[in-house]
C-alpha cells in the first residue's frame, strides 16, 4: 500500500484523521518535524485514536532524515501546482506520497526535488482554495487503493 508522508503538519485533527485513514487502509504514515503539536498518549486519546492506530507512525527529524532513513524509490508530491491528475497517476504498492503543511504547502526546496511527472494534483473548481489535508489524503489513498484492486480489503 501507499506510504503517506506529512511534511511539517500543523493541525492535530488533520493528522489524527490521517492516522485513522492509514490504520483503516493499511498505509504507512511518516511525519516530518517540526510538528505543530505534541504526539502523546493523552492528546491522541483525546482525538479519539487508539494506541493501535498510531503506534506505527514514524516521525523523522527533518526532510533529509526522512530521505536517508526511508530511501524512497518513488516519491509523489501532492500539490495544487501539479499538472498530472491523481487519477492519471499510476500508483504502485510502496510509493511514497508527500503532503505539505496545511497553511503553506510544500516549500520550494522540497518541490524542486520532484520531476513534473511526480507532482500530482487533485482537480478542483477554478478559483477555489486547496482541499483540507485529511480530505486530500483520503482522495489520494482511495484512488491508489482502487488501482491496487483494494488489496487486503474485506
Amino acid at each position: 500500500m501507499l506510504k503517506l508522508v506529512l511534511f511539517e503538519p500543523e493541525i492535530p485533527p488533520n493528522t489524527g484523521n490521517i492516522i485513522r485513514l492509514a490504520a483503516n487502509t493499511g498505509c504507512e504514515l511518516h511525519l516530518i518535524k517540526p510538528l505543530g503539536f505534541v504526539m502523546d498518549d493523552k492528546r491522541l486519546r483525546r482525538a479519539g485514536l487508539d494506541y493501535g492506530e498510531w503506534k506505527d507512525v514514524s516521525v523523522h527529524e527533518n526532510w533529509a532524515d526522512f530521505l536517508n532513513t526511508e530511501k524512497p524509490q518513488t516519491l509523489y508530491a501532492i500539490s495544487t501546482k501539479g499538472k498530472i491528475k491523481h487519477t492519471d497517476t499510476p500508483f504502485a504498492d510502496g510509493d511514497y506520497v508527500v503532503f505539505g503543511p496545511e497553511t503553506r504547502g510544500l516549500p520550494d526546496e522540497v518541490m524542486a526535488e520532484f520531476s513534473q511527472q511526480h507532482i500530482v494534483r487533485i482537480p478542483m473548481r477554478a478559483n477555489s482554495r486547496s482541499m483540507n489535508l485529511s480530505n486530500a489524503a483520503a482522495v489520494i489513498v482511495f484512488e491508489a487503493w482502487r488501482q491496487l484492486d483494494f488489496c487486503d480489503a474485506l
